[in-house]
């Protein structure tokens, strides 16, 4: 619905200080923040997500973009959600060097067990409630885990989404050299209870050397809005 009005407010030739500004993806970074997350883990996170976003292939996917620009925020879940980074349009590699500096400074204030159904609920509703308006909206889902200790439950916040148009894609964290913290299928319960909607995809961190590579080889795929074959998986894309 917001869309709608928002489309008709531009059609309309009604642009005033209160008009949507406008980008061609609304981007949700939902990175985890749960207590298998250490403080240096976090850091670690953080600073991938800063690097892919400054990294020249992904600033060229947003220069050749329809609208050459994209809306993200980046916001960390546990018990509960904490939003680190406001919504900002990346159209230069000036405005995404200040999405970075301003991502790897904050404190930590996202803290306690896994509540994945909230976290998803939570980053439709921040894209719900700002002032953009874009053709797209994707939530991007980062973890090491498929619990949900607390909130609603996964399923549920997950249909929610769906129905609302929003497309929910994911990065499985595997980090083999600690174990697979929640077993050897946690590429398979992302790929069948959380990612969804058109388009929906995922791509696996295999390991802490790799993580900051699939994170900017899943920015570019999301940008440019193309899904790549080897993780795209039907069972997601209800």
């Amino acid at each position: 619905m917001k869309r709608l009005i928002a489309l008709f407010f531009i059609l309309a030739g009604t642009a005033t200080a209160q008009s949507p500004r406008e980008a061609g993806l609304e981007l949700v970074l939902l990175a985890d923040a749960s207590g298998s997350i250490d403080a240096t883990e976090l850091v670690f996170q953080r600073q991938g997500y800063a690097n892919a976003l400054t990294d020249p292939r992904v600033l060229s996917a947003i220069e050749n973009s329809i609208y050459g620009n994209v809306a993200v925020t980046y916001v960390e879940w546990a018990t509960n959600t904490a939003v680190v980074v406001d919504w900002m349009i990346i159209d230069s590699a000036e405005t995404a060097e200040g999405f970075a500096e301003a991502l790897v400074g904050p404190p930590r204030q996202a803290f306690g067990r896994n509540a994945i159904g909230g976290a998803l609920l939570e980053g439709k509703r921040l894209i719900e409630a700002n002032d953009i308006y874009a053709p797209r909206a994707v939530i991007d889902f980062s973890g090491d885990s498929i619990g949900n200790s607390s909130g609603p439950d996964i399923s549920t916040a997950r249909d929610t989404v769906l129905a609302a148009g929003i497309t929910i894609n994911a990065l499985p964290i595997l980090r083999p050299e600690e174990g697979r913290r929640a077993g050897a299928n946690l590429e398979e319960a992302y790929a069948t209870r959380i990612i969804g909607g058109p388009g929906a995809f995922m791509v696996t961190a295999e390991s802490r050397e790799t993580f900051a590579a699939a994170v900017r080889r899943k920015l570019v795929l999301e940008i440019s809005g193309l899904i790549p074959d080897a993780y795209s998986v039907a069972a997601g894309n209800k």
